[in-house]
Formats: C-alpha cells, sequence, structure tokens
C-alpha cells in the first residue's frame, strides 16, 4: 500500500481562523485512490511547510500532497518551499492539472504548483481549493501507483 501524507498550507486555517476545508477532501480522494493516509495536518505557509516536507521526505513517505499556498499572492510560498526539497521536477504532473482545472476555472493556469521527487518521495502541489484538490488528484489519481513503483526502481511496464 502507498504511504501517503496530506498537507495543507493555509496561514488562516493554522491560525484557527476557519477549518480546512481542502484537506479532507484530499485524504478521502488519496484513499480511493488506494493509498493508506495520515493527515490532513495544516501548517502555515512558508518555512513550515519546507520542514513537513523534509521531514516526510526523511520518515520515507511514498507520496505527499500538498493543498494551497501555490497562488500569487505574497504569502503563496509553498511552491518555493517545495523546491528546496525536491532533487528532481516532474514538470508534466504540475501541466496536466494546471490544464485538468483550467475550462472550468480559467485562474487554473495562475497555479505555480510544482511536482518532483524527492529521496524515494513523490511531492505534488494542489491548489487550496476542494475544485482545485478534485481536479489535481483526478489527474493525479491514474498515475499514483505507476510513479511510485517507478521511483522504487520499477521497470516499465511492456506495451507491445
Amino acid at each position: 500500500m502507498i504511504r501517503a501524507m496530506a498537507l495543507s498550507a493555509s496561514n488562516r486555517a493554522a491560525a484557527g481562523v476557519y477549518e480546512d476545508r481542502s484537506g479532507p477532501v484530499l485524504v478521502q480522494l488519496l484513499r480511493e485512490a488506494g493509498c493508506e493516509v495520515e493527515g490532513p495536518f495544516v501548517v502555515p505557509d512558508g518555512e513550515p511547510v519546507f520542514e513537513a516536507l523534509r521531514d516526510a521526505v526523511e520518515a520515507e513517505y511514498d507520496l505527499v500532497v500538498t493543498t494551497g499556498g501555490t497562488g500569487l499572492t505574497p504569502t503563496d510560498r509553498t511552491p518555493e518551499m517545495t523546491r528546496r526539497v525536491l532533487e528532481r521536477e516532474v514538470p508534466g504532473i504540475a501541466e496536466a492539472i494546471r490544464l485538468q482545472g483550467r475550462d472550468k476555472v480559467p485562474a487554473a493556469i495562475l497555479s505555480r504548483g510544482l511536482a518532483g521527487v524527492a529521496g524515494r518521495t513523490l511531492i505534488v502541489n494542489l491548489p487550496g481549493s476542494t475544485g482545485g484538490v478534485r481536479d489535481g488528484m483526478a489527474v493525479l489519481g491514474p498515475v499514483i501507483i505507476h510513479a511510485i513503483d517507478q521511483i522504487h526502481g520499477g521497470d516499465h511496464p511492456r506495451t507491445d
């Protein structure tokens, strides 16, 4: 089973101003994709995101999916914190996630989310809305098992 962590980056949810709504949706969708999920853990954006990602890689999670902090506001810093942890980017995942939502929500292309590998952990940034999480998981869900298998040294399946 894939061991996953759901991480919500939100200054206001972390401060108790409002309840995290995207994290629970992410947990549900990860479970439906066959993952054993811990979280959602809610942290303020910025350095706490870096620390949580670094700790998750050290704890050898197979997958960490973040929600929130990918926009254009000055406090949206999840991609910057993610980039500090990543060893290799997987740009196709992030590009496909942005494209998945753009017809319904044109502003989806403004997400600066990243995807990549650190150690043996796949890290994917999703937007902070429940719709953004659903759109992102529609892209990620079908490739999770293959991606994790590849990261752990699996071979490409033969199609001929």
